[in-house]
């Protein structure tokens, strides 16, 4: 993607559909001549001005209200023109390919996914942790991911990390403000008490990375997938939990025939569940086909719900199932359909991965919630109050380790304080690539990118 803002872009940014009303971007370093030739006026900025939307012919494609934000107090930092209309695909169509008639002028080239945000991100409008914001609250599937990612659009991640980052480069300061004088090396891990700042230091990071974990569970939740023999009641535990009949219940082994996906909220926690054909060996065709979709939606899985009849908990062909299942991928072994036994059955107390329940009854379901949120980490004493992303939990930790390197420098009193400071230049750098302020060209493309056109 490009980073070029020398030249204005447009772009419908309300979804494709009807509705009762749309709305036409254009951003631009300069768009008073676009104004001027559009409607033949000047505008007055932050002002409503209710105006025809017409044609080269002068005939109104639509009415509606136009608003001028002059830069750099504008969405982008640069002037944005607003062109708000009724929400039809084909008049909105109109609208814009009038602009680019008038805009042929000026340069004036479509928007590319993200780009209105990119460009607010290159002009000092969001920092890359605020940009990336906006899109997670447009995508945000409970109210709680939306206060996050609201959260962390205000800028409260960002606050928090350019808060750590303050304290690494006034540590920096003092340890390269010493190398300048090497007579001072001796002294300076006691003078400065650097040590007892650096643990100060990690038990901030710390602290962020666990609200971090938190903030990317709320983001992206967990992947589940249920798997087992037919008949052992997965479909029924995934309408026990979604609280709908979303999948077809029989008797009849083999029901389940393709994947069945449902999204449920667990504690504002997105959880994605999916029902899989039931494994076992079959000369069917169809379900042949079903259960190797099945296998591969276990080998994606965060978690593995391994249903088992809880009348027959020995059946060899559970071990079968059991023995091939990814080991890397935490794993629970469901009893299902406890309501059925004739006598209790005695689970490993030690086992927290082996749980009891019944879909019918709703029996064990609530312990099957937490469980999930347990291995989720999600904890409701560390809730983080912003979203975060993988990208971040990344930095962060490569942020960990090199402090860790410098605290090893510090515990062994080896005076190499280049190391030292070295190793602080290093955890500084990770902070500001997640606001942005050291980022790869090609990490703003894949950003900007995931985008909708218009945003």
């Amino acid at each position: 993607m490009s980073s070029s803002t020398s030249y204005p872009i447009a772009a419908i940014t309300t979804a494709p559909g009807r509705g009762g009303i749309g709305i036409v971007r254009i951003s631009g370093p300069n768009l008073s001549p676009f104004i001027h030739a559009f409607f033949g006026q000047e505008l007055k900025p932050r002002h409503a001005h209710y105006l025809a939307f017409s044609d080269a012919d002068g005939q109104p494609i639509d009415e509606g209200i136009a608003l001028y934000f002059p830069g750099p107090h504008s969405y982008t930092g640069e002037d944005v023109l607003e062109l708000q209309g009724h929400g039809g695909t084909a008049v909105l169509r109109r609208v814009l390919a009038r602009c680019f008639e008038i805009g042929a002028a000026f340069d004036l080239r479509h928007a590319q996914p993200g780009e209105f945000t990119q460009r607010a991100f290159l002009n000092d409008r969001l920092d890359l942790a605020q940009a990336e914001a906006v899109a997670d609250l447009i995508d945000a599937s409970s109210e709680a991911a939306a206060k996050g990612a609201m959260a962390s659009l205000s800028g409260a991640f960002s606050q928090q990390i350019n808060a750590l980052a303050d304290r690494i480069i006034h540590l920096r300061m003092l340890v390269e403000a010493t190398l300048d004088f090497p007579e001072e090396e001796i002294d300076f891990l006691e003078k400065y008490q650097a040590a007892a700042q650096l643990q100060s230091i990690d038990d901030e990071l710390q602290q962020l990375r666990r609200q971090a974990k938190q903030g990317q569970v709320m983001r992206d939740g967990l992947h589940v997938v249920l798997a087992g023999q037919p008949n052992v009641g997965k479909s029924s535990l995934l309408n026990a939990l979604a609280g709908d009949d979303i999948a077809i219940v029989t008797d009849i082994a083999g029901t389940t025939r393709d994947r069945v996906t449902q999204l449920i909220h667990i504690e504002g926690i997105p959880i994605h569940i999916v029902d899989t054909a039931g494994l076992r060996d079959t000369e069917d065709t169809v379900e042949s086909i079903g259960i190797e979709r099945s296998w591969q939606e276990i080998a994606k899985a965060n978690v593995i719900l391994h249903l088992l009849d809880a009348r027959n908990p020995q059946d060899t062909s559970d071990q079968d199932i059991m023995s091939r299942l990814p080991s890397s991928t935490p794993t629970l072994q469901v009893f299902n359909k406890c309501d059925l036994l004739s006598s209790p059955l005695q689970l490993d107390n030690e086992n927290e991965n082996q749980l009891l329940i019944s879909a019918q009854t709703g029996q064990g379901l609530d312990q099957l919630r937490q469980r999930l949120l347990h291995i989720a980490g999600w904890s409701p004493h560390t809730e983080s109050p912003w979203l975060a992303r993988e990208r971040h939990l990344h930095a962060l930790e490569r942020c960990d380790q090199h402090l860790q390197l410098a605290k090893l420098h510090a515990q062994h009193n080896d005076q190499i304080l280049d190391l030292f400071a070295e190793e602080l230049r290093l955890a500084h750098n990770e902070l500001c690539e997640i606001t942005g302020v050291f980022t790869s060209d090609d990490l703003l493309g894949e950003i900007f990118s995931s985008f909708c056109i218009g945003k």
